[in-house]
C-alpha cells in the first residue's frame, strides 16, 4: 500500500511547504475570504469559523495513507516566512494510483511563479514519494492563470467538458489536464 509521509518543511528553491496551523488563520483569511479568489474554486469565501473548522479537520492531515485523503500544505516564502497560498494533493484511487493537484495563491503574491513552484513540489511528492501513476488538474475554462500553471508544469490538456457542471449558479466548462508518472520522470 503506497503511503506518503513527507518530512516538513518540503523545500523548493524559494518556498517551504508545510502543514497549516492556527497561527496561519489571518493569512488564510486574507485570500480565502475573497470572492475573486473563490470564483473558480470549489469553495465559497471563508470566514474565521470555516478556516478554524478546516484547520481542525481537512487541513490537519500531514500524511496520505489511503485513497480518498488529501494533503493541504501552506506555501511559505523561505526568505520571509510569509504564507502566500496553499497547495493540495488528493489521493483519489489506490487501484488506479490516481491523484489530483490544486493551488490557491493570495493575489498580492500572484505573478511570481509560486503556484507553479509549489505545485511542482506536490507532483514530486505524488509521483516520486507516493508512487502515483497519474495526476490530474481540473479547472474552470475561464481560469486562464490556472491553465497557464498546469501547462508550465507539463500537464497536457486532455478534455474540454462544455457546460458539464452547474457551478456556483452557472454552467461551467471544465478543462482537464493530466500527467503520467513516466512523463514526470522524462521531465526530470
Amino acid at each position: 500500500m503506497p503511503e506518503l509521509h513527507p518530512t516538513y518543511p518540503v523545500q523548493t528553491e524559494r518556498l517551504r511547504l508545510r502543514p497549516l496551523t492556527a497561527a496561519d488563520t489571518d493569512a488564510l483569511l486574507a485570500y480565502r475570504s475573497r470572492a475573486d479568489v473563490c470564483r473558480y474554486v470549489p469553495f465559497e469565501p471563508m470566514d474565521k469559523d470555516v478556516i478554524a473548522q478546516r484547520l481542525a479537520t481537512h487541513w490537519a492531515t500531514t500524511a496520505l495513507t489511503d485513497e480518498g485523503q488529501s494533503l493541504t500544505l501552506g506555501i511559505e516564502l523561505a526568505e520571509t516566512g510569509e504564507l502566500v497560498g496553499d497547495v493540495i494533493l488528493f489521493f483519489h484511487s489506490l487501484t488506479h494510483l490516481g491523484g489530483e493537484i490544486g493551488y490557491v495563491v493570495n493575489p498580492s503574491f500572484e505573478g511570481n511563479g509560486y503556484a507553479t513552484e509549489a505545485a511542482r513540489a506536490m507532483l514530486r511528492l505524488g509521483f516520486d514519494d507516493l508512487g502515483l501513476h497519474r495526476i490530474i488538474g481540473r479547472i474552470d475554462e475561464r481560469n486562464e492563470p490556472s491553465a497557464k500553471v498546469l501547462r508550465r508544469l507539463g500537464l497536457r490538456q486532455e478534455a474540454r467538458l462544455v457546460h458539464n457542471e452547474l457551478f456556483k449558479g452557472e454552467w461551467s466548462t471544465e478543462l482537464d489536464f493530466a500527467m503520467l508518472a513516466e512523463e514526470w520522470r522524462a521531465q526530470q
